[in-house]
């Protein structure tokens, strides 16, 4: 059963979205207590899958992928066996970088990274409109970046 966090929590998860390679005996100082109740809470939290994973956030234009396009994907059918594998397949694209299951007009909104349009169309071709199950495709590219973070407001 999942612990309610209290302010200590919310410091320690704050603190380590900011600064995920802090040492515990910086984050104790950081949150005003002992380093061996501070791992308590860190073992805790982790137990808890309160923290998925610690990950490196990277510039995708400066890695040579400076288009983002957000694609709309509308599907044939809707039973679970085909959204279970439109779900496998997507995830094991390395371009997928997030994949939402949708309510409303679209079924899934994709984000994709390429290396110019002529490599969306590409991906799109071979990649997207082979997904299982796909009927259409409406893609969206950005223009420029105004927020992206991966903290949450706690």
């Amino acid at each position: 059963m999942a612990h309610s966090l209290d302010s200590l929590d919310h410091k320690i998860v704050r603190t380590f979205q900011e600064q995920p390679e802090i040492s515990i005996a910086d984050l104790a100082d950081a949150i005003g207590l002992s380093q061996t109740p501070t791992w308590r809470r860190v073992k805790r939290l982790r137990s808890e899958g309160i923290f998925l994973k610690k990950a490196m956030i990277f510039d995708a234009k400066k890695l040579g992928f400076p288009i983002n396009v957000l694609a709309s994907v509308r599907l044939h059918r809707h039973d679970e066996e085909t959204l279970e594998a439109l779900e496998r397949a997507a995830s094991e694209q390395a371009q997928i970088l997030e994949c939402f299951s949708m309510s409303g007009e679209s079924d899934y909104v994709i984000r994709i990274v390429a290396k110019g349009i002529e490599d969306y169309e590409q991906f799109l071709k071979k990649v997207i409109l082979h997904l299982p199950g796909v009927a259409s495709v409406s893609s969206s590219f950005t223009l420029k970046t105004i927020k992206s973070t991966t903290n949450l407001p706690v």
